[in-house]
């Protein structure tokens, strides 16, 4: 189960005063080794977002009583914010922020907007980017584009469909606008790793809409993350970067990859 401490690193260089941010309850906790989402994201304004997936249990995802299959928001103490949308409905969790999510694996801010955006993994097919607003359902268990015993429809009224879906899939990772200025024409774009085709996306973003898509690479290895660094360069983590099946992924080495503009 997905558990989150916050501590600070001592000047002997020890990870010392271990505190839980977040911890399910034991009765949660599962044999299922998937969709664990894990994503977490500050805003500037004291507050932490983060990401869990269903474990594989897509009811989990519209049961507001359940932590799974949401994003959360608290303050970085831990607490919960008093204007949170679930928080004095009888039953449900303060901490949830969203929900009706099936494993979200990026979270970040436009820098342009202040919209929170989001990559999520479908079924078979299906896979999202979305918009996150406040108190929002995003459909899981009840609606997707991809392909899911017992769902049947792709929408629903209530529940908000993705800005853009992919299928087959691509299986979306990390995400990061471009905040920084050494990339020309690149100002604001979003950035998507992939693992499935070893993808990594370029987005252009008008408000909530996707104007423009362009696949950067597609065969260094799978890519599980894109941030961007204090020198205004992107930073990519690569996994199984020699681009073998997936089952050789724990056998072969990752490398962290950084975009240097080159001026032609």
């Amino acid at each position: 189960m997905t558990r989150i401490v916050r501590a600070h690193i001592n000047a002997n260089g020890e990870w010392a005063d271990q505190q839980d941010i977040f911890k399910a309850p034991d009765v949660l906790y599962t044999p299922s080794v998937i969709h664990y989402g894990s994503r977490f994201l500050f805003d500037h304004k004291g507050h932490v977002f983060f990401s869990l997936g269903d474990r594989g249990d897509m009811t989990n995802a519209q049961r507001l009583d359940s932590p799974l299959g949401k994003i959360h928001r608290i303050n970085d103490d831990g607490s919960v914010p008093a204007d949170n949308p679930f928080m004095h409905r009888r039953g449900a969790l303060p901490s949830i922020w969203s929900y009706g999510h099936r494993n979200p694996e990026g979270l970040s801010f436009d820098p342009a907007t202040g919209f929170l955006w989001e990559s999520e993994h479908g079924p078979t097919g299906g896979d999202e980017i979305n918009v996150i607003e406040r108190g929002h359902n995003y459909g899981w268990g009840v609606v997707s584009m991809g392909l899911q015993p017992g769902i049947t429809r792709q929408h629903q009224e209530g529940m908000d469909d993705p800005i853009i879906y992919y299928s087959p899939s691509i299986g979306p990772s990390g995400i990061t606008f471009n905040t920084g200025s050494r990339y020309f024409g690149w100002k604001d774009n979003l950035f998507l790793g992939a693992l499935i085709g070893q993808k990594l996306f370029r987005y252009e973003i008008d408000g909530r809409k996707i104007t423009h898509q362009e696949i950067l690479w597609d065969q260094f290895g799978r890519t599980r993350d894109v941030i961007m660094g204090p020198d205004g360069l992107l930073y990519v983590l690569l996994q199984n970067a020699t681009g073998g099946p997936m089952p050789t992924e724990t056998e072969t080495p990752g490398m962290v990859v950084r975009l240097v503009p080159v001026n032609n």
